[in-house]
C-alpha cells in the first residue's frame, strides 16, 4: 500500500493487469492485510474482480502462493507486490503456451558498471586481459511468472517456503521451465532510493495532486 505517485503500488499492478486483459485477481494478504481489502474491496471500482487469500502467519512467497491454491485456475500469472511492471504480458502468456511450460519467468536485461578494473587470467596465472570498469549485462528475474497449477505440488502446504526453493525442486525433477526476455520497464521498490525515483516518475506522470 506504499503510495507511488499518490497511488498504492498494488493499484499500479492491478491497472497493469487489467490493461493486459487479466481481470480476475487474487491478492495474498497477511499481517495488516485489512488495509488492502478496505482499499480494493471486491475490485468493482477498479474494473476487475478481486479475491483474497489470507494467511495467519508468514509463509514466504511460495508459501503464500500455495495458501491461495483453492482460488487459482489451472494457469495463472504470479506477481510480487513490490514492483511496478510495464511490458506485453500477452506475449509471455503466448510463449508459455507455445513451450507447454510448467513455469515461465519474465526476464529483463540489467547492466551494471563495475567500480573496478577486472583482470582475466589464463590457466597458468598469466594475465589475459585488463578490462577497466566494464559493463556487465545479466538477465534478471523481475518477479513475474506464468504457472501451471501443478507447480504448487513443489511447495509444502502450510510451510514457510521460498520461490527459489520450489523452482530448484521442479528443475531437479526436469520439469519444463522457461524464461522469456521481455522489453519494457521494471521498477523495483526495494529501497529508499528506488522508491523516491519511482514516486517522482509517477508523480510527474499523473500530476502532483492526482
Amino acid at each position: 500500500m506504499l503510495p507511488v505517485g499518490h497511488r498504492p503500488i498494488l493499484e499500479h499492478i492491478v491497472e497493469w493487469l487489467k490493461a493486459n486483459g487479466t481481470a480476475d485477481i487474487v491478492i495474498s494478504t497477511g499481517y495488516l492485510g485489512r488495509a488492502i481489502e478496505d482499499h480494493f474491496r471486491d475490485g468493482t471500482d477498479f474494473g476487475v474482480k478481486i479475491e483474497y487469500a489470507r494467511a495467519r502467519k508468514p509463509l514466504g512467497i511460495a508459501g503464500q502462493l500455495r495458501n491461495a491454491e483453492s482460488k487459482l485456475g489451472e494457469r495463472f500469472v504470479c506477481l510480487y507486490g513490490d514492483a511496478i511492471l510495464d511490458f506485453d504480458l500477452r506475449r509471455l502468456l503466448e510463449f508459455h503456451a507455445e513451450k507447454r511450460s510448467m513455469l515461465t519467468m519474465a526476464l529483463m536485461s540489467e547492466k551494471i558498471q563495475s567500480k573496478y578494473g577486472v583482470i582475466e587470467l589464463k590457466q597458468d596465472g598469466a594475465i589475459r586481459e585488463w578490462k577497466e570498469k566494464p559493463v556487465i549485462e545479466n538477465d534478471i528475474n523481475i518477479g513475474c511468472y506464468v504457472m501451471q497449477k501443478r507447480y504448487l505440488d513443489y511447495i509444502p502446504a502450510g510451510s514457510t517456503y521460498g520461490m527459489k526453493e520450489a523452482f530448484e525442486a521442479a528443475m531437479k525433477n526436469r520439469e519444463p521451465l522457461f524464461g522469456l526476455k521481455v522489453e519494457g520497464t521494471f521498477r523495483d521498490i526495494g529501497d529508499r532510493a528506488a522508491y523516491r525515483e519511482a514516486d517522482d516518475y509517477y508523480s510527474n506522470l499523473y500530476g502532483k495532486g492526482t
